[in-house]
């Protein structure tokens, strides 16, 4: 893989920012083009789950948009690639994404990758689900998004919270169509 392989990555401010910053090491692992835009919210929970800062995740991306950004390359539909994730994706912008309020540069973003008929996975971290989450849930499936629970396996035997991150990290991985060893295929206990 190269450099023509162009990825959006947002990160929003739910629990679950390694989601995030694994699928970027990933990408940028297979040197990827990576437009990364990281919600105020998210900068605090990625500060306190894991120590890292914004700076610390420059070095993966190619180059980083605020979120109030609303002028950038990617709020248009004429900006080109081969996919988004927001991982983790919050409620709040689900719901902006189901109904189409773009308020901020990753709803638009999304709208934006919905319309021009890219990939864009949705990683929801939210547990139990309400019912209005449920309907947006559908509402942007119905639209195109892929909606993936941050939900891990437990048939490859995990033994720490890396592979289980690592688990739903491949299957972002899979729905982008980009190979890896994250974990292993199911083998039906062989």
């Amino acid at each position: 893989m190269n450099k023509s392989e162009r990825f959006i990555v947002a990160i929003t401010g739910a629990s679950g920012s390694r989601y995030g910053i694994r699928i970027l090491e990933n990408l940028a692992n297979k040197n990827c083009d990576i437009s990364l835009i990281v919600s105020e919210n998210a900068q605090k929970i990625i500060h306190y789950e894991t120590g890292k800062d914004l700076k610390s995740l420059a070095s993966l991306a190619t180059r980083i948009y605020d979120n109030t950004d609303n002028f950038s390359p990617l709020a248009s539909g004429t900006f080109h690639h081969n996919g988004m994730v927001i991982a983790p994706c919050t409620l709040k912008t689900l719901s902006g994404i189901a109904n189409g309020y773009a308020d901020t540069l990753v709803i638009r973003a999304a709208l934006c990758t919905l319309k021009e008929n890219h990939p864009l996975i949705l990683v929801i971290r939210e547990t139990p689900l309400d019912l209005a989450t449920l309907i947006n849930m559908v509402s942007a499936k119905k639209s195109g998004a892929i909606i993936l629970p941050a939900i891990p396996a437990f048939y490859h035997k995990p033994t720490s919270i890396d592979e289980l991150v690592d688990y739903v990290v491949g299957k972002v991985l899979d729905q982008l169509g980009i190979q890896h060893t994250l974990f292993p295929p199911w083998s039906g206990g062989r």
